[in-house]
């Protein structure tokens, strides 16, 4: 999948999309370096929001884009969790 963006989280972000197409809203993104120095581990935070339901994934990496990703697709996966819980019990025959 190729994807652009407004930078490369944004690109990164939009491939997933791409991937998986959802209608959540990305309410927050936040890096924290959890090491020191120029090889430091990035610990990515994003917040989704569908439908009235919001969650936080977290991922860490020393690639910030790898760790961004590793968050975003955590907080989908939440989602879905959390879509599967609320959904309605399919009707057997």
């Amino acid at each position: 999948v190729k994807a652009t963006g407004n930078g490369p989280v944004d690109a990164t972000f939009n491939a997933i999309q791409a991937l998986y197409p959802h209608e959540a809203k990305l309410q927050l993104y936040q890096v924290h370096a959890v090491t020191e120095g120029t090889d430091a581990q990035a610990e990515v935070t994003v917040r989704l929001a569908e439908g009235g339901k919001t969650v936080n994934g977290q991922g860490a990496d020393a690639d910030t884009l790898v760790a961004s990703a590793r968050a975003y697709i955590h907080a989908l996966n939440k989602l879905l969790v959390k879509r599967e819980k609320t959904a309605p019990a399919a009707m057997s025959a």
